[in-house]
């Protein structure tokens, strides 16, 4: 695993224009794996008019062509898949399993996807007495996060170019190394120099010169709604375009016709993966008065099984955060039934698998984002009393619903005001549309909606 020590832009790696660096520490052992660039204002300013002059020709290639620049980079990545997982678990922390699965998996299926969506996509198509003309909306900046380093970059980077546009990426600072390793991919799958340009450094300095530079046409960000506010507020002043996918507060309801076991085992995996660090995670289980106490048992007994088996935070700061919200959870008189706010292991960033009872709507624990393996198990009486408090947060992501019957999940699930349910376990469509309500964001990703985030549209009267 080799960091570059410069910037990826107009198709080669360039020196930086400062001579700060970024230390990447392996949240396991807490050994710096790796050292990249602290870009700058300038460096991204390179980068927006190595975008912008590869600009026009990319936007001309043909639809087929750009279809096979993305088979391409989906055949790179699923030919260094295992280089990717180990480069993920060295920064994130990830068990290398989940990292071959997931974190190196799902984004060839999500590059492959738009390879499809490039070459059979009608960009024009007749209305009346119309054409109705689809182009890219111009040069995107891409600013990711760290919690999935690679399909954050593949669900921004995969649709832009197949809508036309070109791109500057600035990774989350924590995980750069995997995004250095998709520039490798970019320029292997022989995409033209330019179009696919990346800057690493912090937010504050090289995400905040790319978020309200000029020459962007398009910000697409992932992160904290925090941060979206400011990036919002950013391209609101500049009349710039721009898709957000924020925070959530899930809500996995049970309803009392549902198997319980399997929702309640497969809700608390839900929680625990990638160390609950996931924006769509379930992180509150909604469960009938009437079962409560067992489902209590039996997530309580589904964490214990997780223990060492889940990796660590992504560093000491979000260590710290979640087991405050851990102690701020006793404090407020939720029960604690699993884990706790003490360290597991001396030494890296593990946080206990915890779950909490007895937890009311209003408690801190029940309405904010903790991102960590952290589980809040909600008591209801009714249905009217579920859909009350599924949707009693600012947040509207993703959600779970259970039931004996599909028809009942689905009518319940259409109250929820939340981007995407899944029913009685539903699998990942890389296809359909990801993104929320509320405070979790503006636009979607994934599939053809993910596509027109990326697309202007012009019409011809005739």
């Amino acid at each position: 695993m080799k960091a570059h020590d410069g910037m990826y832009i107009d198709g080669a790696w360039r020196p930086a224009a400062g001579t700060d660096t970024i230390e990447v520490v392996n949240p396991v052992d807490e050994q710096v794996v790796g050292r990249v660039p602290a870009g700058t204002a300038q460096d991204v300013d390179a980068a927006v008019r190595a975008a912008r002059a590869a600009l026009p020709a990319w936007a001309a290639t043909p639809p087929a062509e750009r279809a096979a620049r993305l088979a391409a980079l989906r055949d790179v990545l699923g030919a260094r898949k295992d280089e990717i997982a180990e480069t993920v678990t060295a920064e994130l922390g990830s068990p290398l399993a989940f990292s071959q699965a997931v974190h190196a998996g799902v984004p060839v299926l999500v590059a492959g996807s738009y390879a499809e969506l490039a070459a059979t996509h009608a960009f024009e198509q007749k209305v009346g007495n119309s054409v109705v003309h689809q182009e890219p909306v111009g040069v995107v900046g891409a600013i990711t996060p760290w919690n999935y380093p690679l399909h954050q970059i593949v669900a921004k980077v995969a649709p832009a170019l197949a809508a036309g546009c070109t791109i500057v990426l600035k990774p989350a600072e924590d995980t750069p190394l995997t995004a250095q390793l998709f520039a490798e991919a970019v320029a292997e799958a022989g995409v033209p120099a330019g179009v696919f340009n990346l800057v690493t450094g912090l937010g504050p300095v090289a995400g905040q010169a790319l978020a309200e530079h000029p020459d962007v046409d398009l910000v697409s960000f992932t992160g904290s709604t925090a941060v979206g506010r400011r990036i919002g507020a950013a391209a609101g002043a500049a009349v710039k375009r721009v898709a957000l996918e924020l925070g959530g507060k899930s809500a996995n309801v049970i309803l009392p016709s549902a198997d319980l076991a399997k929702a309640v085992n497969v809700g608390v995996a839900n929680v625990m993966s990638n160390s609950g660090q996931t924006c769509s995670a379930w992180t509150r289980m909604l469960v009938h008065d009437s079962r409560y106490e067992e489902a209590v048992e039996l997530a309580a007994a589904a964490a214990v099984k997780y223990g060492d088996r889940i990796g660590p935070v992504v560093n000491a700061k979000q260590q710290a955060r979640v087991r405050s919200y851990i102690e701020k959870g006793v404090a407020e008189g939720a029960r604690l039934v699993v884990g706790g706010p003490e360290a597991p292991r001396a030494q890296g960033y593990f946080v206990s698998p915890t779950v909490f009872a007895d937890v009311e709507p209003g408690m801190t624990i029940a309405q904010e984002e903790i991102f960590g393996p952290v589980l809040s198990i909600l008591r209801y009486q009714d249905e009217e009393d579920a859909v009350r408090i599924a949707n009693g947060t600012v947040y509207g992501l993703a959600g779970a619903v259970w039931a004996g019957d599909e028809a009942e999940a689905v009518a319940f699930a259409r109250r929820l005001d939340t981007g995407q349910v899944d029913i009685n376990g539903g699998r990942f469509n890389p296809l359909a549309p990801f993104g929320g309500y509320k405070q979790s964001g503006v636009g979607r990703e994934l599939g053809t909606h993910g596509l027109s985030e990326y697309l202007q549209t012009k019409s011809f009267q005739f």
